[in-house]
């Protein structure tokens, strides 16, 4: 990932709304979320969620499908890969151990939820 896309999605999440929704995509899986049924669970208004979720959609962190009347958000899970990746890409100096617990975090996490 270059630099310019990981500060572009650091700073779309860096709302405590936004990182809010993008973690309920996350959750939902792949399947993702109705917008409506976005904004019930986060008690988001709709037009401030669609501004939120329009920052996350630039961002590269959600994606979108109409499915009937409805659109469909879901988080881009291989652009949320990618920023992680980037984040970790040097964490670990020739030491393992330093990572090793959010290796530990991300296996347990994909094993009860299974990741995309």
């Amino acid at each position: 990932m270059e630099t310019g896309s990981a500060v572009a999605a650091l700073s779309a999440l860096a709302h405590e709304g936004r990182l809010n929704i993008f973690r309920l995509l996350v959750r939902a899986g792949p399947e993702g979320m109705a917008a409506g049924d976005i904004a019930r669970a986060t008690g988001v208004l709709p037009n401030t969620l669609s501004n939120n979720l329009n920052i996350l959609n630039v961002a590269g962190l959600v994606t979108s499908r109409r499915d009937g009347r409805s659109i469909i958000y879901a988080a881009a899970f291989d652009n949320m890969r990618r920023l992680l990746a980037f984040l970790m890409e040097d964490c670990c100096a020739g030491k393992p151990e330093i990572c090793a617990p959010l290796a530990a975090i991300a296996s347990q996490c994909c094993a009860a939820e299974g990741c995309a």
